[in-house]
């Protein structure tokens, strides 16, 4: 991925032009020495660092005592967090993903982090509305900071030691640096 800090527009005879300043010139040399006479697409976004391996483990571990203490499965109380404390899945306009499926129909065999909010009736057929978690993977570093902060409370509720205050805080601003 190239990141690039400045951008502006440029309007000559080969047609208009996006010009970006970018963070690794050579990398952007080497792309430009290698492109095609082809069509390309380019996705381009506010930069959000990505979450630490750290936070990452550390809720995994949480996700596995607090699943010892309930005597839950692993993937249960995974699925349950994230639904609760995780962050939904949008479009590129902010707006939130839902799906509506026969109320006959289990919508966790196809994707597990969902959350019912409404049951409609269509043309006489009863629906379920969910709305759309993204996958742990998938968040930036502050919606995985809600989660690891939801799932801590968790924890604490059912008196699983979690780290203290001070290392947690700690993790938190490494999560959240550079945004």
């Amino acid at each position: 991925m190239m990141q690039f800090d400045s951008a502006r527009w440029m309007q000559d005879s080969g047609g208009v032009w996006l010009c970006l300043r970018v963070t690794a010139p050579a990398a952007a040399k080497e792309f430009c020495g290698t492109i095609q006479p082809k069509l390309y697409d380019a996705d381009l976004k506010v930069h959000r660092e990505k979450r630490s391996l750290d936070a990452n483990a550390y809720f995994h571990v949480l996700v596995g005592k607090i699943a010892e203490v309930m005597g839950l499965g692993f993937e249960e109380t995974k699925t349950n967090l994230v639904c609760e404390y995780g962050a939904f899945e949008r479009d590129e306009d902010g707006v939130k993903f839902g799906a509506m499926v026969p109320a006959s129909a289990d919508i966790t065999k196809i994707y597990r982090y969902v959350k019912l909010f409404d049951t409609r009736e269509v043309d006489g057929k009863i629906f379920n509305c969910y709305l759309i978690f993204k996958h742990t993977h998938l968040l930036d570093s502050k919606e995985m900071g809600r989660l690891i902060d939801g799932t801590v409370q968790e924890a604490k509720q059912l008196d699983i030691e979690t780290l203290p205050p001070d290392k947690l805080d700690a993790m938190k601003l490494d999560w959240r640096k550079n945004e």
